[in-house]
């Protein structure tokens, strides 16, 4: 016989709160995974429009407007006995004006200004190589300068009023008649990694600054890597657990989260100001960067050693190994996949510090590749600086152009880092 409830109604089913809490938990469970997505998705967002952005400004850069013009390289303009005394810049002027006949040879003469101001000077150290060209015509590809450069990639608007341009009506068309001609090109970019800085954009380059980045690298990785893997090698294998220990351990992982501008302060009064090195000099840079990559390669390292799992040290005790041949012989190898993959991240990471290198003088304006760690130069995260702030309109570009450039190198050493993390790490 079913129940009765006290109303004369049949008894209601007992409450199960145990169920009402499952759904609860999952549908916060739901919720949070769904946040998390979104983030993920903001943050792809976000760094596609940075990367988008930058290819979108930066692409132009990767090509350089040319014209091929005639020089009439004559014995009025240049001497045979003394040819590098000669007056190229007239040479460009003739020139121009050979190449617009039509045109008022004033006007023409002023046009030489389309031709960049490197032109007379390869043309120069052609002739002086090959004195013979003297009384001949001699044709050449040279890059245009910034305004006609703007002007062929589509970044001056020609429906833009003539006192709102860098160029008139009348040079545009002497443009557009040589581009007829079949005298103008865009190819690649070459001079952007071959060539050194200059106040020109269509002749800057990263040669210097990838120069300097090299040397001021691999001054860092000497100098860190065998100073912090014997600290840690000290710390974690050799030193006593006590209280001086435990001060040290903490002074290094505060130096790791120390700005880098702090590093920057302190080169600047030890190296520069207490032992008088040179200013702006990759090895000085280097150092710089070897103070702040130190702590960052001393913890990777502790955390490989601390890894290596303690049965491998018993077992080489135990046959009767010593201490110094059981880190040396066993757990130093198996550490060291994860010792290299924290080393290349903390390279990486010194590759794109700019603050330190700024302090001390590594921003100078150097026109010319450096021959040895103790010359003048810059590094690529300060020449990207110095570019930023060039009021030059075709610096934009390559500004954009040398951040592509910098993440290319930055990808392309934490690529490295997982392929040897990957490929050598051993799962205990």
């Amino acid at each position: 016989m079913s129940e009765i409830s006290a109303i004369g109604g049949p008894a209601a089913a007992p409450r199960r709160p145990g169920i009402t809490n499952i759904a609860r938990r999952r549908r916060s469970e739901r919720v949070l995974q769904g946040l998390g997505l979104g983030a993920i998705l903001l943050a792809f967002a976000m760094l596609a429009t940075l990367v988008g952005s930058l290819i979108i400004t930066g692409y132009p850069a990767f090509t350089q407007t040319h014209l091929r013009i005639d020089f009439p390289v004559t014995e009025a303009r240049v001497k045979s006995d003394k040819p590098e005394a000669g007056n190229y810049r007239a040479l460009m002027q003739d020139a121009m004006v050979a190449a617009l006949p039509d045109a008022d040879p004033a006007a023409a003469r002023k046009l030489a200004a389309m031709l960049s101001n490197s032109a007379q000077f390869a043309l120069r150290d052609r002739v002086v190589a090959d004195p013979a060209l003297i009384g001949q015509v001699v044709t050449m590809t040279v890059p245009v300068a910034d305004p006609y450069d703007q002007l062929a990639k589509g970044l001056v608007r020609r429906d833009t009023p003539e006192a709102e341009r860098r160029l008139t009506d009348a040079e545009i068309a002497a443009f557009d008649r040589l581009a007829a001609e079949g005298r103008v090109s865009r190819p690649l970019n070459t001079a952007l990694l071959s060539n050194a800085d200059s106040r020109f954009p269509e002749i800057a380059g990263l040669k210097g600054a990838l120069i300097g980045s090299f040397y001021a690298l691999m001054t860092c990785f000497v100098i860190s890597f065998p100073l912090a893997i014997g600290a840690a090698i000290y710390l974690e294998e050799f030193a006593p657990k006590n209280r001086l220990s435990d001060i040290i351990e903490i002074n290094i992982n505060n130096l790791a989260a120390v700005p880098s501008v702090v590093f920057g302060l302190l080169a600047l009064a030890v190296f520069l100001g207490w032992f008088g090195m040179p200013r702006s000099a990759p090895f000085v840079g280097g150092l710089t960067l070897a103070l702040m990559t130190l702590p960052t390669i001393i913890i990777a390292t502790r955390a490989s050693l601390k890894a290596v799992p303690p049965s491998i040290r018993e077992a080489a005790m135990g046959l009767g190994a010593s201490r110094q041949q059981v880190v040396f012989g066993h757990v130093l190898p198996l550490a060291m996949p994860g010792i290299l993959t924290g080393t290349i991240i903390g390279l990486a990471q010194a590759l794109g510090e700019t603050a330190p290198l700024l302090l001390i003088g590594m921003n100078a304006f150097i026109t010319a590749a450096p021959a040895t760690p103790f010359d003048s130069a810059t590094a690529l995260p300060t020449q990207i600086f110095i570019w930023a702030d060039s009021p030059e309109r075709g610096f934009v570009s390559r500004t954009s152009a040398a951040i592509l450039v910098l993440l290319c190198f930055l990808m392309a050493m934490n690529a490295l880092a997982i392929f040897l993390r990957s490929k050598f790490e051993r799962k205990w």
